[in-house]
């Protein structure tokens, strides 16, 4: 059996995942939309009783505060969905991975392959909310150039860690426990308001150490050109994240697939 060099075999994971979903491309609005609609709903419209607001002692619109921690969450989402339900179904129903481990490809590959399809998908979901931005004028700096990549970083970091939670799922029902994340981590990363209306010092703390609130503080700050420290510190929590969420996912699928 020949093998495939790890670039070639994510390569076919990527183009597999790309010509089956291309038929689907209407399901790719949904992790899209809902940040879009959170940005006119609560950034432009509450925007209009807000006014200004201050971020690192900057007065910025508020409606350009909402508008980076949505684009974060584009990322967010587009990695979660790819690979939770869509894992979860390719793993226990389709049996999907079971049938490419009959070909050159291993586990470290499968990893990997689908790791970057969720990653792509959470990018494509950024990279056009990035337009909406900059069209609607809530882009305002030259640091915005690397909101994208920032995006593909978030999209590697969730993605990893959400298909290694999802090896453990048992079933369709297990998904509630995603929701019981998802929406506080959505409502509480300071995606609507700053940290620092915490006021309590604990509270605050259990904020800044989770996943989306480091996206959101990396994007915010990168959009807006008022960088500091925050932004390195998040660089390096959401790389250590993806890789230990990709080491699990690998030692996962050994036990779940070769034994």
């Amino acid at each position: 059996m020949s093998t495939l060099t790890p670039m070639q075999a994510v390569g076919a994971i990527t183009y597999r995942n790309y010509t089956t979903y291309k038929r689907y491309w209407k399901l790719f609005l949904t992790g899209f939309l809902e940040p879009l609609f959170y940005l006119f709903s609560i950034g432009i419209g509450v925007g209009q009783l807000v006014g200004t607001f201050e971020f690192h002692g900057e007065v910025i619109p508020y409606a350009d505060f909402v508008a980076p921690a949505m684009l974060a969450a584009s990322a967010f989402n587009g990695a979660m969905l790819d690979s939770t339900y869509n894992v979860f179904f390719k793993l226990k129903y389709d049996k999907l991975y079971d049938q490419m481990l009959a070909t050159p490809l291993t586990t470290g590959d499968v990893a990997r392959g689908e790791i970057l399809w969720g990653q792509i998908r959470g990018a494509s979901y950024s990279a056009a909310f990035l337009l909406v931005m900059l069209a609607m004028g809530m882009v305002n700096s030259w640091w915005a150039l690397l909101a994208l990549p920032a995006t593909l970083l978030i999209g590697f970091a969730f993605s990893a860690v959400f298909m290694a939670w999802t090896t453990y799922m048992k079933s369709f029902q297990d998904f509630d426990k995603i929701t019981l994340v998802q929406l506080p981590l959505f409502l509480f990363s300071a995606t609507f308001f700053p940290v620092e209306a915490f006021g309590n010092d604990a509270v605050r703390w259990i904020v800044e150490a989770t996943p989306l609130y480091r996206g959101v503080v990396l994007c915010r700050e990168l959009t807006t050109g008022v960088v500091t420290w925050a932004s390195a510190i998040s660089v390096v929590y959401l790389v250590v994240m993806g890789v230990l969420g990709l080491l699990v996912v690998r030692r996962r699928l050994d036990a779940l697939l070769l034994t």
